[in-house]
């Protein structure tokens, strides 16, 4: 019987999980795999674009080359140039013979207006970082930390349960303590799912994802908007009228009205362009799909963790409206997997508990311990019979 015993404390000990207290926080995912993939995108795409359109402009020298007449030295053909670049306005004339002006300034703003994309992208997420993170990170430290804690008590327990076993020499007098214990619920601690349950009455980090988000939303449609109205328009031309007769040069006869000039770089602007609206048109069925992962709840993990004396948010139906703080703490949970050694062996003990023949008589981990370390969950029947026939 000693070796049993022995056995038992010693399945009992290697069930206890490891304390891990100086590297939890290293290792803390504060941000979910789908927000990291589009923070990446949306962050770093009009970069890569930025420097696609900076290394033409330096590899080629002038983004456009106009065509000066032949009688123009080359210093008056390099100041038609940059005089045109400078102010990079088409001249077009309309059926009435009047001149008409049209800015091709989105060429010239081209780099400058994707880093501000970029640096708009970011917005949303210095936001979260900044709001959301310091408190989430103090929340997840301390939750993971109590499911490995709540899971320890109860192996913890258990392991004094046997021990009391072992030291009573009547049987009748362990499973009438064990069973007032049950009665006065002395094996839960509701420590944790309180803290939860009062995470279900704040708001304050689903507001903030949802702020996230919806910033994100609010600058995909503004580069849209942007695109459309201002790329659009000039996207196929590749050749404008320019006019350098302005201030000193505009009476000057030698000087011709318009000089046709062609862009050079319309390729890199085009595939900026429809670069930027793929990439973004892709990026926000991700960004929707975000926002509805906060209308239900992950209860798998809930279910996993009812295994606990303490925690029955399912069983109580505590769970209402998902869009709360509660939510939000569940999907980090769930990006945090690895660092809650407990799910592991509560999903192995869930799966066990399923096998087992005594399916009635396991609700919590220490049911099933108990039965582990060859104690049954409940009074034996010989036990209760023998109660009956002295108390008929």
């Amino acid at each position: 019987m000693s070796l049993a015993h022995t056995a038992a404390e010693y399945m009992l000990s290697d069930a206890l999980l490891p304390d891990r207290r100086g590297s939890r926080l290293k290792g803390l995912r504060l941000e979910l795999p789908l927000d990291r993939m589009v923070k990446f995108v949306a962050v770093g795409f009009p970069l890569l674009l930025m420097s696609l359109a900076f290394a033409q402009e330096f590899s080629s020298g002038s983004p456009m080359s106009c065509f000066a007449p032949s009688n123009f030295s080359v210093q008056q053909a390099a100041y038609v140039d940059s005089s045109c670049w400078d102010s990079l306005v088409h001249h077009e004339q309309d059926e009435a013979g009047q001149y008409k002006t049209k800015s091709l300034w989105p060429h010239k703003a081209l780099p400058y207006s994707l880093m501000g994309l970029a640096v708009a992208m970011y917005l949303p997420v210095l936001l979260w970082q900044c709001a959301a993170v310091p408190a989430l990170s103090s929340d997840l430290l301390f939750i993971i930390s109590e499911l490995d804690k709540s899971y320890n008590r109860s192996i913890r327990l258990v392991q004094h349960m046997l021990k009391i076993r072992q030291k009573s020499s009547d049987p009748h007098v362990f499973w009438d303590e064990l069973e007032k214990a049950r009665k006065e619920r002395y094996f839960e601690f509701p420590l944790l799912e309180r803290y939860l349950a009062c995470k279900q009455r704040s708001h304050s980090l689903v507001a903030a994802y949802l702020l996230k988000n919806s910033l994100l939303l609010l600058f995909t449609s503004a580069t849209y908007l942007y695109l459309g109205h201002f790329h659009l328009s000039i996207f196929f031309q590749e050749e404008f009228s320019c006019s350098i007769k302005t201030g000193m040069l505009h009476d000057e006869t030698h000087v011709p009205d318009l000089f046709t000039c062609r862009l050079t770089s319309l390729s890199v602007f085009q595939i900026v362009s429809l670069s930027s609206v793929a990439v973004y048109t892709l990026l926000v069925p991700v960004i929707i799909y975000n926002l509805t992962r906060l209308c239900r709840w992950d209860k798998r993990l809930l279910s996993i963790y009812e295994m606990l004396p303490a925690f029955d948010l399912l069983s109580r139906k505590m769970l209402g409206c998902p869009i709360n703080d509660l939510n939000v703490i569940l999907l980090f949970l769930r990006a945090n997997i690895s660092e809650l050694i407990s799910f592991s062996w509560l999903s192995v003990l869930c799966v066990l508990k399923d096998t087992t023949t005594q399916k009635h008589n396991i609700d919590t981990v220490v049911d099933f311990m108990t039965l582990l370390a060859g104690l049954e969950p409940s009074k034996p029947k010989h036990l209760t019979q023998r109660v009956c026939d002295e108390h008929p």
